[in-house]
C-alpha cells in the first residue's frame, strides 16, 4: 500500500459556528530565538478541535504568553475543520499517511475493540468522534507531524458510496459471524 502524501479532490469547508467544539490541548513548547539583543522567548500551542460527530481539525500557534498562544491555536483550528466518514464508529477503510518523516497506518476495528493509537493520535481520534480503530505510527514521533498525518489520512477516506469503497459493514459482520463459525467447530 503506497502512503498518501496529499488531499486528493477537493474538501468543502465546513462551518464551525453551526457545530459544538471541544477543544484538547495537545502540547505547549517554549520556542527561544537567540537574537543580537539576548533571548527571545515565545510560545507555540498545539490544539486539537472537533464535535465528536465526525469533524476535526488542529491548529498550531505562537505568541508571548500561554493563553494567548492556546488562544490563536484553537481559533486557527476552527477554520481548518475536516469532514471524517464514519461506520459504526470506525472508518471505512485502512489507510496509510504520510507527513514529512511521520507515517500513520489506520485500520477499521470491530466494534468493542476501542481505540488503539498513541496519545497523539488517539487526541485526533477522540475528538472525531472514532471509538474502534488500529493505528500504527511509523517513522518520527514529532507531535505536530503525526497530527498532521492522521489528519491527512481521516481527510483522504472516501465515503462507502463512492466507487471502490466496499461496504465495510457488511465485511466486518461476515467477519465476525466467521469468527464464531470457527469457534464453535
Amino acid at each position: 500500500m503506497k502512503a498518501v502524501t496529499k488531499i486528493r479532490g477537493k474538501k468543502a469547508k465546513v462551518d464551525a459556528s453551526e457545530l459544538t467544539l471541544e477543544e484538547k490541548l495537545l502540547s505547549i513548547d517554549r520556542i527561544t530565538k537567540v537574537v543580537k539583543g539576548g533571548r527571545h522567548l515565545r510560545f507555540r500551542a498545539l490544539v486539537i478541535v472537533g464535535d465528536g460527530m465526525g469533524h476535526v481539525g488542529f491548529g498550531l500557534a505562537k505568541a508571548t504568553e500561554v493563553p494567548e498562544a492556546i488562544r490563536k491555536a484553537s481559533t486557527a483550528g476552527k477554520k481548518e475543520l475536516i469532514e471524517v466518514p464514519i461506520i459504526n464508529e470506525t472508518i471505512p477503510h485502512e489507510i496509510l499517511a504520510k507527513f514529512e518523516a511521520s507515517k500513520i497506518l489506520l485500520k477499521p476495528a470491530l466494534p468493542g475493540t476501542g481505540l488503539v493509537a498513541s496519545n497523539t493520535v488517539r487526541a485526533v481520534l477522540e475528538l472525531a468522534g472514532i471509538g474502534n480503530i488500529l493505528s500504527k505510527s511509523l517513522g518520527s514521533s514529532n507531535k505536530v507531524n503525526v497530527v498532521k498525518a492522521t489528519l491527512l489520512a481521516l481527510a483522504n477516506l472516501r465515503k462507502p458510496e463512492e466507487p471502490g469503497v466496499l461496504s465495510l459493514s457488511k465485511d466486518l459482520q461476515t467477519e465476525a459471524q466467521e469468527g464464531k463459525v470457527n469457534e464453535t467447530e
